[in-house]
């Protein structure tokens, strides 16, 4: 698939790190470092503008590696880029840990995928199918 992107920022252009790497990872574009105390988040800009097919959307992911070593992640995971969506892809992170953490240029503050998805059609019912598991939600299958 294409994918038109402008790149106003000084890192390369996201990129797959291996063959069979579903999302690509997204830098951070500073000016100066930004530092995230305990509990703090923050926009990170990227510098990227995407012009994404009909039916396309980009999915913004935590960085599992920067999760678990420095306790960062994305606020509101997955983050949903649209493809009418024209402005500057920012990444909403927030410090989970109990130390300040610097967010540098250059760093890979996230991941991105891309993904097809459809249109829903609501159709009203007076009722749905019966399945085994029926109502039961929140735990109900087991742990």
């Amino acid at each position: 698939m294409n994918v038109k992107i402008i790149n106003h920022s000084k890192n390369d252009l996201p990129s797959y790190a291996t063959e069979g790497s579903a999302g690509m990872d997204l830098r951070a574009n500073l000016e100066q470092d930004v530092t995230l105390q305990p509990m703090q988040r923050a926009m990170i800009p990227t510098g990227l503008i995407l012009e994404l097919p009909q039916g396309v959307e980009a999915q913004v992911r935590p960085r599992s590696g920067l999760s678990l070593k420095r306790g960062l992640t994305v606020v509101n995971a997955p983050g949903t880029i649209d493809s009418d969506y024209r402005g500057y892809v920012g990444i909403l992170l927030i410090n989970l840990s109990k130390e300040p953490q610097i967010i540098r240029h250059g760093d890979r503050v996230a991941q991105m995928v891309i993904a097809r998805h459809e249109r829903v059609v609501w159709e009203s019912a007076e009722a749905v199918s019966e399945t085994d598991r029926g109502d039961g939600g929140f735990g109900s299958t087991g742990n």
